[in-house]
Parts: C-alpha cells; sequence; structure tokens
C-alpha cells in the first residue's frame, strides 16, 4: 500500500506539479486535499529526497512523532497561550527568548519550513512563527524569507480554541483557521490541491464524500448512503469490523467491555522508554492489555523489508508470546508475527563537519504497534483507513468529523452506519468552504511554475551582488564615532567612508545589472539554463570581486578603534562583526560562483555562510598604538582587567585605562616601581593591581622565550640572578601542602581564576584529580550530561545546562573528557 503511493508520486501530474513548486521555486504553499490523496506520502518523499535543508513541524507531538518532526512550540518555543498580534516576541514575558545557538543558526540556515496538520494551527500561532523567523533573519520579509509548505486539509481537523482564548483572538482575526492570520494574508501563497483519490475507488462512493465535504449533501446522495443504515448491526468476530465513534469514552467503553468478554488470560505488554519522550506525544499505551482473540489494529507500518501490514490493517490476536504478538488479518493467508517497534522523538541540530541541519534522536518509545479495535474515536482515525468500519456520526460535535468519518472507508460495501446521516449532521464551517472554493478557482499551472522558478533563481543572483545590509552598520559605527569622537581613538572615519563610497557605487551597478537580467529573461529560459544570463553573470562576479577586494575589504583591514568606554565598544565591535559576516560571505560567493550560478550550489554556499566567520577566530579590530607587537598580552591583560573589574564591581577603565594598557605592553615593565612610570598608573592602582598585571606579564615571557628575569635586574646588574621559577609549579605545591586556592591567591598576591588556572594545567599529567578542584557529584552529573548535548561553545553549553554549573567546573569536566 505504501509503496504504491510512492510510485504514484512521479505520474500524478498534481504531486509532479506540487514537487518542482516546493523544489524549484521560493513560493509559499498550502498543500491540500481530500482524505487518501497521498499528502503524507509526499511529506515523506520530501523529507527524504528534497536538497534543500528543512525542518519539519506539526502543532501536537503525536503529529510530529509521524510526521517525524518536532512541535512547533518546542522549536520556535511559543507559549500556549494565545499571542496577540501586539506582542513583542523579544521579550521574556510568555515567551522564552533563551535560543541556542544552533537553534538560531538552523533557523538562520534552512531553505524550507514544513508545517504538517496546517487544518490544526491556529492563526495566531502561525503569526508567532512568522515573527521569530523575522526575528532572526529578514525582518521585512514573510516568514523571515524562508520557504514555507502548509500541509493539511481544512475540511478535516480544525485548531481547538477555547472561549476565553477566542474572546482574546477575535479581536484580531475574523476566525480561528491559519489562513485568517496576518502572515497568511500578506504572503501571496498558492493552494495545490491533490485530487486523485487513492483510498476509495467507486465513482459512486467519491462523490457522495465529495457533496459532504462541501456541506451539500444532496437528496439521492443521502439515500444511497442510508442504505448502509444498520442500526442492530453487530458484526462475527472474525469480520473485522472497527466502530468509529465521535467520543473518547464511548469508544474506551467499548474497548474494554469486549477485551472483558473474552475468557483468554490478559498480558501485559509494557513500553520501553529512553531519553525525552514526553508522555502527550506517546504513540500507544505505555501499558497494552491484550487477550488472545482480541481485535486489534496496527497503528505503525512495517518497519521490515515483507511490509506485511500498515497502519490501519485491522486483525485479531491468535497467540501472544513474551515479546511478541500473532495477528490474523480477515483477508490474509498467513500470520503476522509482530514484535515491538521503534518511535523516534528527534530534535534538530547542525553536523559539526558538513554543517548539514540533521534529525537527532533524543528519545525513543518502543511498544507492540497494535491497540483494541472494537472501537476508535474519529479523530483517531485521521489518516487511516479501513476496510469495514461501523460509523456512529450520532453527537458529531465539530466541523469535519463526518466526513473524516466516512472517508476513512474504502467502499460503501465496508460501511455499516448505527445512525443515519443528513445534512443536519454534516457540520462545516462556511468559511472554510469559502476559502476552499476560492482556492479551487486560482489552482496554479505550468505557467505559473515557470514564472515562478525565473523569479526565484533571479532573486537568488540578485542575493549574490547585493550589499544594501553593509549599509545600516557602516552608518551605525560613523553616527557613534561622529557623537563621541573625543571617546574613540583610531582609523575610523577614514576607513568607513571609503567603504560606503564602494558600497553605494555596487549597490548602482546591481540595481542595473538585476534590471537587465529580468528584461533578459523574458525572451530566456530559466537563468541557470540561459547561455546569456550565465555569461553575463560570470563577467559580474569577475568585476564585483575586483572591486571588494580593490576598496571594501583593504579599507576593512585598516579600520581600528580604542574606547574605554564599555558600551561604546560593545556597539562598534557588534557592527564591525556583522560588517565582517557580510564581507565573508560575499568573498565566499564571487569565490565559488565563477564558473556560473547553479541554484543548488547557491543554496548549499548561503547555508555555508551563516557558519563561516562563527568558525573562525574574531581578528582584533581596536587599536593598538603603532610599533606595538605585542597583540597577545595585550588580549590577556584586557582579561586581566575585566576579571577584577567584575569581581571588585568596577567599571574596567578604574582598575587601569587603556592608555596604561598600551604603554604597559610597549614597555614591559617588570617591577612596580616600573609600573609606576606608566601613564595613568598612579601608587594606589600599583597597590592593588600590579602584583596581578605583572604576573601576566611574566607568564607571557615565559611562554613566548623573552628572558624576562633578565630584564627585570637589568637595573640592578650587581645583584645575583634568582633561578627561574615555574609560577605553576609553584601553585601546585602550595595546593599539595594543603592550603586552599583562595589561600594561595592571598600569598602570592594573585587573582583566584589565576590560581584555578595554573592547576587545571596539572589534570592531564595526573597531579591534580578533578574532584580536588569542585565536588565529586557535580563531576558525576556533568560527565554524564555533556556528551548528549550539542553545542557550539562554552558559553552555548552553559545556557543548556543548570546554573547550578558554573563556568570553571565546565571548563574541568571539558579538560576531563578529552
Amino acid at each position: 500500500m505504501i509503496n504504491s503511493k510512492l510510485s504514484i508520486v512521479n505520474t500524478n501530474p498534481d504531486i509532479n506539479l506540487a514537487w518542482q513548486f516546493v523544489t524549484e521555486t521560493d513560493r509559499i504553499i498550502f498543500l491540500t486535499g481530500k482524505a487518501g490523496t497521498g499528502k503524507t506520502t509526499f511529506l515523506h518523499k520530501l523529507k527524504n529526497e528534497s536538497l534543500k535543508r528543512t525542518v519539519v513541524v506539526a502543532p501536537t507531538g503525536v503529529a510530529a512523532i509521524n510526521a517525524k518532526g518536532v512541535t512547533i512550540h518546542s522549536f520556535f518555543q511559543l507559549p500556549f497561550g494565545p499571542i496577540l498580534p501586539d506582542a513583542d516576541v523579544k521579550a521574556s514575558q510568555g515567551f522564552n527568548r533563551k535560543f541556542s545557538k544552533t537553534k538560531i543558526n538552523i533557523i538562520k540556515s534552512m531553505d524550507l519550513l514544513v508545517i504538517d496538520e496546517i487544518s490544526m494551527v491556529r492563526a495566531d500561532l502561525l503569526d508567532g512563527i512568522d515573527k521569530t523567523l523575522r526575528r532572526f533573519r529578514n525582518k521585512n520579509k514573510i516568514f523571515g524569507g524562508v520557504q514555507v509548505l502548509m500541509i493539511g486539509d481544512l475540511q478535516q481537523l480544525s485548531p481547538v480554541i477555547k472561549d476565553h482564548e477566542w474572546s482574546l483572538l477575535k479581536k484580531y482575526y475574523a476566525n480561528g483557521y491559519f489562513f485568517s492570520s496576518h502572515a497568511y494574508q500578506q504572503c501571496q501563497s498558492i493552494t495545490i490541491e491533490l485530487k486523485h483519490i487513492y483510498r476509495q475507488e467507486n465513482p459512486e462512493f467519491i462523490n457522495i464524500l465529495n457533496e459532504i465535504r462541501n456541506n451539500r449533501l444532496s437528496k439521492e446522495a443521502e439515500l444511497i448512503l442510508n442504505q448502509r443504515f444498520q442500526p442492530d448491526f453487530s458484526p462475527n468476530a472474525d469480520e473485522g469490523y472497527i466502530q468509529l465513534t465521535t467520543h473518547n469514552n464511548r469508544a474506551e467503553l467499548t474497548n474494554q467491555k469486549e477485551l472483558d468478554a473474552l475468557k483468554t488470560k490478559i498480558q501485559n505488554f509494557e513500553a520501553q522508554l529512553s531519553g525525552k519522550f514526553p508522555e502527550h506525544a506517546y504513540p500507544n499505551k505505555e501499558t497494552l492489555a491484550l487477550k488472545v482473540g482480541a481485535q486489534v489494529m496496527f497503528i505503525k507500518n512495517d518497519s521490515s523489508q515483507e511490509k506485511r501490514y500498515f497502519n490501519g490493517k485491522i486483525g485479531k490476536v491468535i497467540k501472544l508470546n513474551k515479546d511478541e504478538v500473532v495477528v490474523r488479518c480477515p483477508d490474509d493467508d498467513f500470520n503476522i508475527v509482530t514484535k515491538p517497534e521503534i518511535w523516534d522523538n528527534i530534535n534538530y541540530s547542525v553536523n559539526q563537519e558538513t554543517k548539514a541541519i540533521t534529525e537527532d534522536k533524543i528519545g525513543s518509545f518502543t511498544q507492540i504497534p497494535l491497540r483494541l479495535a472494537w472501537a476508535i474515536t474519529i479523530h483517531k482515525s485521521q489518516g487511516l483507513t479501513f476496510e469495514k468500519a461501523i460509523i456512529d456520526a450520532q453527537g458529531a460535535f465539530a466541523h469535519g468529523q463526518t466526513y473524516v468519518a466516512l472517508s476513512r472507508c474504502k467502499s460503501l460495501e465496508g460501511l455499516v452506519l448505527k445512525s443515519k446521516i443528513t445534512s443536519s449532521q454534516i457540520i462545516s464551517d462556511s468559511q472554510v468552504i469559502l476559502f476552499n472554493e476560492s482556492a479551487n478557482e486560482n489552482q496554479p499551472d505550468e505557467v505559473e511554475l515557470e514564472t515562478s522558478q525565473k523569479r526565484f533563481q533571479l532573486g537568488l543572483i540578485s542575493e549574490v551582488f547585493d550589499f544594501y545590509s553593509f549599509l545600516y552598520p557602516m552608518n551605525r559605527i560613523l553616527d557613534i564615532y561622529y557623537k563621541n569622537r573625543g571617546s574613540i581613538e583610531g582609523k575610523v572615519e577614514a576607513p568607513l567612508i571609503a567603504m560606503k563610497d564602494a558600497v553605494t557605487k555596487l549597490l548602482k551597478v546591481s540595481n542595473s545589472f538585476n534590471n537587465q537580467l529580468k528584461t533578459i529573461s523574458n525572451e530566456e529560459n530559466l537563468p541557470e539554463t540561459s547561455n546569456i544570463i550565465q555569461e553575463r553573470f560570470i563577467k559580474a562576479v569577475s568585476y564585483f570581486k575586483k572591486e571588494l577586494d580593490s576598496t571594501i575589504v583593504s579599507s576593512f583591514k585598516e579600520f581600528n578603534f580604542t574606547t574605554d568606554n564599555q558600551a561604546l565598544e560593545k556597539d562598534i565591535s557588534n557592527q564591525s562583526d556583522i560588517i565582517e559576516e557580510h564581507l565573508e560571505t560575499k568573498i565566499l560567493y564571487f569565490k565559488e560562483l565563477t564558473d556560473g550560478f547553479k541554484t543548488r550550489l547557491f543554496l548549499d554556499l548561503r547555508a555555508k555562510a551563516v557558519f563561516l566567520v562563527k568558525e573562525k577566530p574574531k581578528k582584533l579590530k581596536k587599536a593598538i598604538i603603532d610599533g606595538t607587537t605585542n597583540v597577545e598580552l595585550f588580549e590577556l591583560l584586557r582579561v586581566l582587567r575585566n576579571n577584577i573589574a567584575q569581581e571588585n564591581d568596577l567599571v574596567h577603565y578604574q582598575v587601569f585605562t587603556q592608555k596604561a594598557l598600551y604603554a604597559i605592553c610597549e614597555t614591559l615593565p617588570t617591577t612596580k616601581k616600573e609600573l609606576l612610570d606608566i601613564v595613568d598608573m598612579g601608587k594606589v592602582r600599583v597597590e592593588k593591581y600590579g602584583t596581578a598585571i605583572l604576573e601576566v606579564i611574566q607568564e607571557f615571557c615565559e611562554e613566548n622565550d623573552i628572558e624576562f628575569e633578565e630584564v627585570l635586574e637589568l637595573s640592578k646588574p650587581e645583584k645575583k640572578k634568582e633561578p627561574k621559577v615555574d609560577t605553576k609549579l609553584q601553585s601546585l605545591n602550595l595546593f599539595k601542602s594543603g592550603k586552599t586556592i583562595a589561600e594561595i591567591a592571598n600569598v602570592r598576591e594573585l587573582n583566584e581564576n589565576t590560581i584555578f588556572g595554573h592547576l587545571v594545567t596539572f589534570i592531564s599529567s595526573g597531579k591534580i584529580k578533578v574532584t580536588d578542584l569542585m565536588s565529586a557529584s557535580h563531576f558525576k552529573e556533568l560527565e554524564k550530561l555533556i556528551p548528549k548535548i550539542s553545542y557550539e561553545n562554552l558559553s552555548d553549553l552553559k545556557k543548556q545546562l543548570d546554573d547550578k554549573y558554573d563556568y570553571g567546573e565546565i571548563r574541568l569536566v571539558l579538560e576531563s573528557l578529552k
């Protein structure tokens, strides 16, 4: 059954059209279709075969497990209550805004977001997704510029909205469906309906289902349908009928009553859980009670090569063993030995080597893939196919329930009605019907596909040569500089103005180039197959690369600054980082696209660019006094200054100023007396912080083969040289003598962090144990936790761990794990 649907993907024109729109354009798409038209099969094919970087989400835990994705709320970290349009998604109230760097990188680099079971997604939830994507990507584009594929059938399950929630939302939305969201209203989506029905083959039955679907059940169809009305019908035990009912308690009571009536021995099968698997997403009962003679339904497709069963197949238990159940189905001439199946709970991460978005298994649920099947709710029958079913639609209380129930059946002959179906029982939402009718009238065709393909490729080419994003960070730095000239030193204005002039020039050229390509494309094939466009693209890459290298890159290398104002330093550094990221991206594009434009290649490069700069150590953009070569010492002393300031609740320049820092790096003072000669130091600062400063200088000299002691005694040649002492070994010996880190720091007049760093270096040799420096309980906990976590750096790891672990402890365990 499953294989036949997969093979049809290549022959069904609707599915082929949908496939091309998803994989070859960037259009926002609502993929819909009646029950049994292959929507789920399309999703599975997309996950397996699409080359786009894809994330799949669904509104509920069970739907996410079935779609092999994650829930909307967990991925986008959205609240479960109403999300009002004016809510600030950057605020912490209601939203968990602490996105890990891994999650941010996934969002920034993904090409396609698939939302399964979209009919269940509330309008405000879709707007919440839009806000989050805009936050981390392009704030001026719908869904941040991500292509979104929404899959579902509005005539089936609808969103659950409580009265108190709707009282808040109704001020902003015409209804609760996703198509009422502000994002959907603005996204110019296309709707593609899969029309070929694989579940039913009888035209008469298909026509009846269509009439019910559209809330237009004719008298003639009603008469034909109600010929299946048999209120006292009682099937034989071997016939394999399942009863569909509206309420969960009815189904549970029926199943329990039938199970209790069997005289055979009951046997329980316990699910095996590992890792993270939330209870609300359990695909089956944790304790499954079965008896020989019980009517059961398979709830998963057979994972073995034999494909003996599929989701929804009905059978009877004929034998129970310790770890398996033997089932016989009415139309089979063989028994099915059923063993436990595994459902995986996944999380998305980024492969550290390939940078591909990967699915990491974070938990699993292992259980026999069977459930009692004398009865099932209409809600839980969603997506299933039954040969024989008894429908009890009396009391249908929600939009689409009658249609879902009837459409589960393969034929009229296999259908039995416990209550008559009338038009009054068919609850359909008029707004859904109007939306579907409008969508049907505007189905895209091959012409729109080609137009969308061209627009997509031209848009990507435009992105290659777009320099607009450079302007804001450049202007921001210049604005800060002009308002704070007295507080900022270095080469700022001249390099940035040169860069800005070059960017402005390139913007004019790129606009003209893009307009030319649009004109040419009207008479040409797709850009990546057009010789004329490819020729012009190659020339443009050569021109832009030359301009980038000759002016923008060279000017950025000259740019540097220094300031004692921490807020200014942070702001300028942030904007400088943004410029560097943009530069690295353009350098990558112009290096790899010299042979022409290919969509697949560019999408790969765009994703790679997200990680490119993050992997490189940040270049030092702070100005160093002319002639200073000790940049490493500069950074070491800057870190020391920040640590002292933090410990003593000071502003960093109160420890020593930027000018003093430069002078120290230049002259390498080796005594407190020499420190006093440094500008801006003074007696109080030297007494408080001089020892720590000299310690850093001494370590720097030792590590770089600079004779610290010779410099130290240069002015006093008559004194005998003291033997060179290993400062780290000194700390170790004091620690071994029983002194604490605080006591050693006091004796040696050093910072506690420095002593801690000394001792850490002896862990690898075994002279110091990790548990000498941290509690054994924390060590054991972290030793188990850390290997299970994907993280970008120490800060990212710290965010994902409990606050009870400090940075020092985490560093120790990481050192131990090495």
